[in-house]
């Protein structure tokens, strides 16, 4: 069976995809699955089971991108093409089955669902290699508990203050946690290791973790976690689909549709659907309750 994948340029998007890629494998122990995702977002899938291909979508100015990615896929006769993208390209390659996404309400993860008609909606995975679990062995303490703080985003108003995640970890190992390291985890390049940098000076004992990981091995140290605190994020859906308790923070965007999805996963959100609204105390608070089991208020 030959699957034709087509899922999100954005880390975040993609990430949520996973829960219905995990599915058809399950489904389809026998398929061979093709992927197309955006640069940033290809990591994703390298580990994946059944992976046929990985198709990388540059994209170009007036939608360019779509024709050279058509004219690899035309060539293959399809048995399922899944098009989250609602994109015209699964109506323009021989395919036995298609799948196209329409918008919906709901969490992201819901909507997705509803391509393949599949009630709960399957939650994202990640996929790690013996060598990314070495990677991660090798940079996390055995046996100690490590809280990741992610303190970078892709837009201002998304960056809780840096200030406050320093002083809930803080918090949170001196009132609920007890003996932690923490590990501050960001994306690579100048920009976010220049919004990373004052969190690291003011935590000098946390491991530094800032673009120095692959994405399979962020998620294998992800999953050795104690808990993750981060902004709205690809890290975020990426921790939260690690399986590692994650507490989403939230302010301008909509946490009902992309709040983190995951076994262990909770969204807060600022009173003021700003980000400074969001105290120090309301985020130990929810931490607590999410170790714990309890509920979590602004969510």
């Amino acid at each position: 069976m030959r699957i034709l994948f087509v899922t999100s340029n954005r880390l975040g998007d993609a990430i949520l995809s996973t829960g219905l890629l995990d599915h058809l494998i399950r489904t389809h122990p026998d398929a061979r699955i093709t992927v197309v995702c955006g640069k940033v977002a290809e990591g994703i899938f390298g580990r994946m089971p059944n992976l046929e291909r990985i198709i990388v979508l540059e994209k170009r100015p007036f939608g360019r991108h779509w024709l050279p990615l058509w004219a690899t896929a035309v060539t293959t006769w399809w048995d399922l093409v899944v098009d989250i993208r609602g994109s015209a390209l699964s109506w323009l390659v021989p395919t036995r089955r298609r799948a196209t996404m329409r918008r919906g309400e709901g969490h992201k993860t819901a909507q997705l669902a509803a391509i393949l008609k599949l009630d709960p909606p399957p939650l994202p995975v990640t996929w790690t290699s013996e060598a990314d679990d070495r990677v991660a062995a090798r940079i996390l303490p055995d046996g100690q508990r490590v809280v990741f703080l992610a303190p970078t985003a892709n837009w201002l108003p998304k960056i809780w203050p840096i200030d406050r995640f320093a002083a809930a970890f803080e918090m949170l190992k001196a009132q609920v946690i007890g003996d932690c390291i923490p590990a501050v985890i960001a994306g690579p390049g100048p920009t976010e290791r220049a919004m990373a940098a004052p969190l690291l000076a003011a935590l000098p004992g946390a491991i530094d973790l800032v673009g120095r990981l692959t994405l399979p091995e962020a998620a294998a140290c992800l999953k050795r976690g104690t808990l993750f605190i981060g902004n709205d994020s690809g890290l975020m859906h990426l921790a939260a689909a690690s399986g590692t308790p994650t507490l989403g923070l939230f302010g301008p965007t909509n946490a009902r549709e992309y709040g983190p999805a995951g076994r262990q996963a909770r969204a807060l959100v600022g009173p003021d659907a700003a980000m400074d609204s969001i105290t120090t105390e309301s985020v130990v608070e929810a931490a607590k309750a999410l170790l714990t089991g309890g509920s979590i208020d602004g969510i």
